[in-house]
């Protein structure tokens, strides 16, 4: 499933003709809804499933089935698991996006006993996605929920990066587990992550939609981590969640002119994807790169004082020394 980041690019040829019919019509061009006006709607939309719909079924490996609340029914709505003290919890967080402030509601079913992706890195997971949308027939509305993939064996590692932006902000809030090997070659995996994403549009495909999926529609994607694969984008020896400076396990490419705390040399370009970090005019590779040819493991690069055994966590190979 092939996922864009941040941006919607529309390419548009226009062609100039010497001569045409008056009959020629122009074609329209919609500009994109107003993304906080927009944001309101989605989260009515999500708040709404959330308050009518509830889980049905949790069966042994994860595997999630959510419905609508019948008329009279006294199912707990998934909105009642609300900061909840025990599984399953429903948590929100805030994320800032389109000069707007999110807010992205996750179901923890399952913390996971693993390691945490960082938003920078690949995951192998198994999903199912659903996109809410409201239509009218006849004067009658009507609110529903409606599959468009379910990927049950995951063969491939998604960059979270390549994803949408609510996949880069839910991920890292989980774990992985633990996986072994079976006689007819498959793998088995336990205890690991798992939960449910509700994601506004903004932070999914906004106006351009996917697939079958619609413009402006929310997203709900139930989930299982299974494993995580930690990239080096830039290419410079260091891996990207090793560049996170500020420890708050994200990593983001900001508007220009904003301060990003992970960009050392303030260049505009994050550590993760700057080949020279400290803006001195030397790869961070070649910086790390012992007098053998050899890159130096990051827990043994020096800071500026050369100590090898520096307990913070601003990254040693990050810092000026100038």
């Amino acid at each position: 499933m092939n996922k864009f980041k941040y941006y919607f690019i529309l390419s548009i040829t226009t062609l100039s003709l010497f001569s045409c019919s008056k009959d020629d019509a122009a074609a329209e061009i919609t500009p994109p809804r107003d993304y906080a006006v927009q944001y309101a709607t989605d989260l009515t939309d999500i708040e709404e499933y959330l308050k009518n719909y509830y889980i049905e079924d949790v069966s042994p490996d994860v595997d999630t089935k959510i419905s609508k609340i019948p008329t009279g029914g006294t199912q707990p709505s998934i909105f009642s698991y609300l900061n909840s003290a025990t599984f399953p919890k429903l948590l929100s967080k805030e994320v800032s996006l389109h000069d707007i402030t999110y807010k992205l509601y996750y179901l923890v079913l399952r913390e996971g006993t693993g390691v945490s992706p960082s938003n920078a890195d690949a995951v192998l997971a198994a999903y199912k996605g659903d996109y809410l949308s409201r239509q009218t027939v006849s004067e009658v509305t009507t609110f529903s929920a409606t599959q468009f993939e379910v990927v049950k064996n995951p063969q491939q590692f998604f960059s979270l990066l390549g994803t949408i932006t609510g996949w880069g902000e839910t991920f890292p809030e989980f774990k992985t587990g633990t996986y072994s090997s079976n006689a007819d070659g498959t793998i088995s995996y336990k205890d690991y992550g798992a939960g449910v994403m509700f994601i506004p549009s903004g932070l999914g495909y906004y106006n351009a939609g996917s697939a079958s999926i619609p413009a402006y529609a929310p997203l709900v994607f139930s989930f299982k981590l299974y494993e995580i694969n930690r990239l080096d984008s830039d290419g410079d020896g260091i891996l990207n969640f090793q560049e996170d400076i500020n420890g708050d396990d994200y990593m983001r490419i900001l508007a220009t002119g904003v301060v990003n705390p992970d960009d050392t040399d303030g260049d505009g370009i994050p550590n993760f994807l700057d080949v020279d970090d400290d803006g001195d005019g030397k790869s961070t590779k070649l910086e790390i790169t012992d007098a053998n040819g050899a890159l130096i493991p990051f827990e043994a690069i020096p800071s500026c004082d050369g100590n090898t055994t520096d307990p913070t966590r601003i990254k040693r190979h990050l810092v000026k020394c100038n």
